[in-house]
């Protein structure tokens, strides 16, 4: 991994918090940075391309208000009771 320097402005409450938090997990501050970048990455990405799922149209308009009746008929998994 190539690494490239930037600057990042934080408000005094978060850098404080930043330090500690860095401090209590034992790694850099650099490092939680990095994971809370790419945290927000994936949070706010968008998906261009369809997932690719297959789309199932029943042509029942109550399938899905009906859809644990259904999968109980089936007898995938016990729908009505927890475990």
């Amino acid at each position: 991994m190539s690494l490239k320097r930037t600057t990042v402005y934080l408000e005094d409450e978060d850098l404080r918090d930043l330090k500690a938090t860095a401090s209590r997990k034992g790694i850099s501050e650099a490092e939680l940075i990095r994971e809370g970048v790419r945290l927000a990455i994936t949070r706010n990405r968008v998906w261009d391309e369809p997932a690719g799922l297959p789309v199932l149209d029943s042509g029942d308009p109550s399938f899905a208000e009906r859809s644990d009746d259904i999968l109980r008929d089936t007898g995938f998994g016990d729908w009505g009771r927890a475990s």
